[in-house]
């Protein structure tokens, strides 16, 4: 990892979406990309300068009386959502998008701007310095994907753990499967039984009866054995009805562990657990 500050000269990957230094040069690969959890597409690999972005804009969509989805448009790289939680003691920004506007940082600003800002995985890192640094908040990634932080300044805190316990009920979870790193975030509070902001963590299928845990979701290759056994036992601890995920229309609602378990057990019948 780099040390870089505000005023370096940066790149952004097209398909993933991840901002890497462009000094002395520009890279010749996303190593975001050459990893077989993403791939480099066969026009080969492109880049973005953060400038050519400002033709997007974000769309701001209320998922709950707590949960703001955030999505740049039109669609970019993975055209992911970012997740803002609003909560008493300070707001929580999960995941990112690789472009940050005028009109969100002013709706944010008038939500109480954010306290911290938190990852489910490496695909989502995209252009957090300049989110961190335009709220002056801490990046929380877990220590087990430091090797993916293309660089850092002092607003990333690597942590370490099977949970780091933050305020009102929240709590980032270490899960591990898709990326040796991945996590979730747990809310408790918001819904009866709790909520999951789960990124890639799970990935929700379109028809909402699944989630799915997997090495690489876009090269569907599966977990070992062993890696799948590790992260079910973390996740089984976890009580929630609601989760969130990384995509539009990938909320499940009230039923959420039912739809979890039975997803889960599909799984362990296949490894034969």
């Amino acid at each position: 990892m780099t040390t870089t500050n505000k005023m370096s000269k940066t790149t952004i990957c097209s398909t993933c979406g991840t901002q890497l230094l462009a000094e002395p040069e520009i890279p010749s690969f996303c190593p975001i990309c050459t990893d077989d959890r993403q791939y480099i597409p066969e026009s080969g690999q492109q880049w973005t300068l953060p400038n050519e972005l400002e033709h997007c804009n974000i769309k701001i969509t209320q998922l709950n009386e707590h949960v703001y989805a955030l999505k740049i448009q039109p669609d970019f790289a993975i055209a992911q959502r970012a997740l803002l939680l609003i909560s008493p003691g300070g707001n929580i920004l999960w995941d990112c998008i690789p472009y940050l506007d005028k009109p969100t940082i002013d709706f944010i600003r008038s939500k109480g701007g954010l306290k911290a800002i938190a990852f489910s995985h490496p695909h989502y890192y995209s252009n957090m310095n300049d989110w961190a640094t335009e709220f002056n908040c801490p990046i929380y990634i877990h220590q087990n994907d430091a090797e993916w932080v293309p660089f850092i300044i002092p607003h990333v805190k690597l942590w370490s753990g099977d949970s780091l316990q933050l305020w009102d009920g929240l709590s980032i979870v270490h899960i591990g499967g898709h990326f040796a790193g991945s996590c979730v975030l747990h809310i408790t509070g918001i819904t009866p039984n709790g909520t999951l902001l789960c990124g890639d963590t799970f990935n929700i299928a379109r028809s909402k009866r699944h989630m799915a845990i997997m090495y690489s979701y876009p090269n569907i290759i599966l977990l070992t054995k062993d890696e799948f056994a590790k992260a079910y036992q973390k996740a089984s601890r976890l009580n929630f009805d609601t989760v969130y995920g990384a995509f539009e229309n990938q909320d499940i609602e009230g039923n959420a562990m039912e739809i979890f378990k039975a997803s889960m057990q599909r799984y362990k019948d296949g490894y034969g657990l």
